[in-house]
């Protein structure tokens, strides 16, 4: 008995909707209406079809309701990094790190792994590492990262210190000048003073002195030296014995310098001495010459005998 089937005009539908889902839906399709023919049936076994790697045409008749409906999943959020051993190794953290390639964030948390876990940069060989670079450092003669430039001359501190005690040497210096120059002033401020005023020093004491004068001439040798140790009142006898005259006149001069006293009319005394004192301290230190004349019974002089003396201070 053969069946046979009757095919009917397919009946034209909407396309069914898309629905996005999580859950994929299946979709049925509708039946068409469609009569049922009977066509003689075959007991052989179907042909089985070659297999084929281009991917399997969908017929254009077949309707749209057909097609199985799209679902779209939602993005899954990316799971934690863990920074661990295996992960600085597979992506070469410590390369990375060293030459400066790593981002900021990963350097970071890189180094608070590396506080956490001390011991880590150990197993990853960082210290040899950082010895075989400082070994190529030095093989190059290059200097170590971690020491400074070479400074300018101007920036050691070394000038710095040189400077600050040459300018305390200068104001020692300048102090010291200072107080000698005022010391100087002062000085010559007493010594003004005493030019000025020509003070006189009392005499501590008398000294007696009998001094022979030179009947034949003038001389630069002190026959006699007088002062020293303060002032004191120097009483010179002035041997005349040998002379005829009675009464003389005693010329005072300073050598080299001027005319200090002129003594008139002086009489020796029953020993034939001329007497004369003198306050040390009236006379400069220095050579004094005596010119001592002889007066004749008209007073005019008549140049006699010479003495020199030596005033010291």
């Amino acid at each position: 008995m053969a069946v046979r089937t009757v095919s009917a005009a397919p009946v034209a539908r909407a396309p069914a909707p898309i629905t996005v889902s999580t859950v994929p839906e299946v979709v049925v399709p509708a039946a068409p209406d469609t009569a049922v023919q009977t066509k003689p049936l075959s007991l052989a076994p179907a042909p089985v079809a070659a297999p084929s790697s281009a991917p399997a045409t969908v017929p254009a008749s077949a309707p749209a309701s057909a097609a199985p409906s799209v679902s779209v999943a939602a993005p899954a959020a990316p799971a934690p990094v863990t920074m661990d051993r295996d992960f600085i190794a597979r992506n070469q953290i410590v390369e990375r790190y060293i030459s400066g390639r790593l981002p900021i964030k990963g350097a970071t948390e890189f180094e608070r792994f590396c506080h956490d876990n001390p011991s880590m940069l150990d197993e990853l060989g960082l210290p040899e590492r950082v010895n075989a670079g400082l070994r190529l450092l030095e093989a190059a003669g290059k200097p170590e990262p971690w020491q400074e430039e070479p400074r300018k001359v101007w920036e050691k501190p070394q000038l710095v210190i040189g400077l600050g005690a040459g300018v305390l040497a200068l104001l020692v210096a300048l102090v010291m000048v200072w107080n000698g120059s005022s010391d100087k002033t002062r000085r010559i401020d007493a010594l003004k003073k005493v030019v000025a005023e020509q003070p006189l020093e009392p005499a501590s004491k008398t000294s007696t002195i009998r001094v022979l004068p030179s009947f034949q001439g003038s001389t630069n040798t002190p026959a006699v030296t007088v002062g020293g140790g303060g002032a004191q009142l120097a009483d010179l006898k002035i041997d005349l014995s040998r002379s005829a005259y009675r009464g003389f006149r005693v010329t005072i001069d300073r050598v080299d310098q001027g005319r200090v006293a002129v003594l008139h009319n002086l009489l020796k005394d029953s020993n034939g001495h001329v007497r004369m004192a003198l306050n040390t301290s009236a006379l400069g230190p220095g050579l004094y010459q005596f010119t001592i004349e002889g007066l004749t019974w008209r007073g005019d002089p008549v140049p006699e005998a010479w003495l020199t003396i030596a005033v010291v201070h």
